[in-house]
């Protein structure tokens, strides 16, 4: 009798490798929650933030609207070459879309921008709540979401860790501003989530943006974050740090966000 041997991890091909530290910090909805929060911030204060209100899609539900870019980041992080390249080229019809209806294109160096977040905020949120990164991991990471960038068709990419950090630096000084939309998304993170997980929100967002950001938003340090941080790190996965996670969470958000939590070792 004939018998077929179900794939393993060796035959596939995938976008991003199992055993990556891209998969260990995407698989953490902790880390995830934080690339969430530095993302919130820094859209607020982008030159380009109009085309998101163009939809009419962010104003309406900030929180869903940026939870789906993170989404789309998951998927092509955890899923095979052939699944990422279809995530990918389905984010850039999503955008090619709504160019066509606007009546001009999204500028090469916003869609750099985006990029340059997911990249930012994925090496200091993992910083912030697990360890420093060390130079490969964290070339590592550019290169994944570089070669995103260039699925994607965006043009002026760099090639190396090092160099998108002198074009990263390059875009915080020319594509931020605060604006009217700036005001009006803080107003509408206030407004979903509550004043108590609003603070929260901005204590977490002080924690992983660059002082640029943390100045051009009035982000503040609080007093108690260094505390709760070392508490974090030292109680993270035993049942009481998971029932406050829990209890902190939006409730229509909650399964949602919960589920991010990737089991170790188990290939997805």
């Amino acid at each position: 009798m004939l018998t077929l041997d179900r794939p393993t991890s060796d035959t596939i091909a995938y976008f991003v490798q199992p055993g990556s530290v891209v998969r260990q910090l995407w698989g953490k909805a902790d880390t995830v929650l934080f690339i969430f929060a530095g993302a919130a911030a820094e859209f607020a204060l982008n030159k380009a933030v109009d085309w998101l209100y163009f939809t009419g899609r962010l104003p309406a539900d900030p929180l869903g609207r940026l939870f789906s870019t993170v989404a789309y980041a998951r998927r092509i992080v955890f899923a095979d070459r052939a699944g990422a390249e279809r995530a990918i080229d389905s984010m850039a019809a999503i955008h090619a879309a709504v160019e066509a209806k606007r009546g001009f294109n999204i500028p090469d160096w916003a869609y750099r921008d985006v990029l340059y977040m997911l990249i930012a905020y994925s090496i200091s949120s993992f910083e912030v709540l697990e360890r420093p990164l060390t130079p490969p991991e964290k070339e590592e990471i550019t290169d994944v979401f570089l070669r995103v960038g260039r699925r994607m068709g965006i043009r002026g990419l760099p090639t190396s860790y090092p160099a998108w950090q002198a074009d990263r630096q390059l875009h915080l000084s020319q594509d931020l501003q605060p604006s009217a939309y700036t005001a009006d998304l803080y107003c509408q993170y206030r407004r979903h989530l509550g004043p108590w997980r609003y603070w929260l929100l901005r204590q977490a967002q002080w924690l992983v943006t660059p002082p640029l950001v943390r100045q051009l938003l009035g982000l503040r340090r609080g007093l108690a974050l260094g505390l709760a941080l070392a508490v974090y790190r030292r109680t993270q996965g035993l049942p009481p740090s998971q029932w406050l996670r829990a209890a902190l969470l939006p409730p229509a958000w909650r399964a949602q966000i919960l589920a991010l939590d990737v089991v170790p070792g188990r290939a997805r």
